[in-house]
């Protein structure tokens, strides 16, 4: 415990010693992990967004007039048994329900001009995994059951409605987009580290003699490098906690101000888990860079 003190009070002293070089790794860790930061949010707000696309696929099955109630009620079971089907999000859509919706849709003055009522009913399934959509369809259409209720067993695809045209691209896209934003985001981490690293090593350069005067008097490589590694986790810490008030401030104020005024479909419903999660990420790295930083740093001077 006394070495740990000893070890604050000489980072502190140190710090003041070599303020500029101190002040430069500070803002060399905060603009770093605030890149990194402010990528992972837009990176988050993406995500949200192909989540929000992906809860539109779903599937729509037309049914026929007279289809036998109990025929339907089997068949909805079987659908709800399926993986990738929302169980509750298997619903029953009446002709006069389908009809009150295209009302709404299209305009009264149309419908009124229809002569009866054309629209059939329908199931809409809604899916719990997106990316199973075309594997729900082909289960539904080899059960024995679907012939009986929908409304062109002579001609199957014409009964089923999922935007299959896009819905297969769309969740290509969805997945690179997935993995082209971690790659990134790592490769923002390993630029920031070398990036730190070099800074933290010019700092502790700057006080080789310093070190090699404490090894002259017997100093334990442990206690020269204690204050080196303290120094560097504090640098860290003030740094990361820069980035942090800088993107919860971003967050918090700025993004729902532009949300108001220009881009109101932009999903910043962040949750704390979701941006306790970043911070966390955030000090982690820094924390992480900041002491094997000094560590190696301090390692070249320490060797006989």
């Amino acid at each position: 415990m006394r070495n740990i003190w000893h070890f604050i009070r000489e980072a502190l002293s140190n710090s003041k010693k070599n303020f500029s070089t101190t002040l430069g790794a500070i803002v060399t860790i905060f603009l770093s992990l605030l890149i990194i930061g402010v990528f992972m949010v837009f990176s988050l707000i993406i995500e949200k967004l192909i989540v929000q696309v992906e809860s539109d696929i779903n599937i729509t099955i037309f049914l026929a007039d007279d289809v036998n109630a109990e025929d339907l009620a089997a068949f909805q079971d079987y659908i709800r048994t399926l993986p990738g089907v929302d169980k509750d999000g298997v619903l029953y859509v009446s002709k006069e329900d389908a009809l009150e919706k295209f009302r709404e849709q299209a305009g009264s003055e149309i419908v009124d001009a229809l002569d009866g009522n054309p629209l059939p009913a329908s199931i809409e399934i809604k899916l719990s995994d997106p990316e199973q959509v075309q594997a729900v369809v082909d289960e539904i259409i080899l059960y024995p059951g679907t012939m009986t209720v929908i409304d062109r067993p002579d001609n199957q695809s014409e009964s089923f409605r999922y935007g299959e045209e896009y819905v297969e691209r769309l969740i290509d896209i969805a997945n690179i987009i997935r993995t082209i934003s971690l790659a990134l985001i790592v490769l923002l981490v390993v630029v920031a580290l070398i990036f730190i690293n070099n800074t933290i090593r010019l700092a502790i350069l700057a006080r080789r003699k310093e070190i090699a005067i404490m090894r002259l008097v017997g100093a334990s490589n442990g206690f020269i490098r204690g204050p080196y590694l303290m120094e560097g986790a504090l640098q860290a810490a003030i740094g990361a906690g820069l980035a942090i008030g800088t993107i919860s401030f971003a967050c918090g104020y700025l993004l729902p101000k532009i949300q108001e005024s220009t881009i109101r479909w932009l999903p910043l419903d962040f949750t704390s888990l979701d941006l306790g999660l970043i911070y966390l990420i955030l000090l982690g790295v820094g924390l992480i860079i900041g002491l094997f930083g000094s560590f190696f740093s301090v390692r070249r001077h320490l060797k006989v």
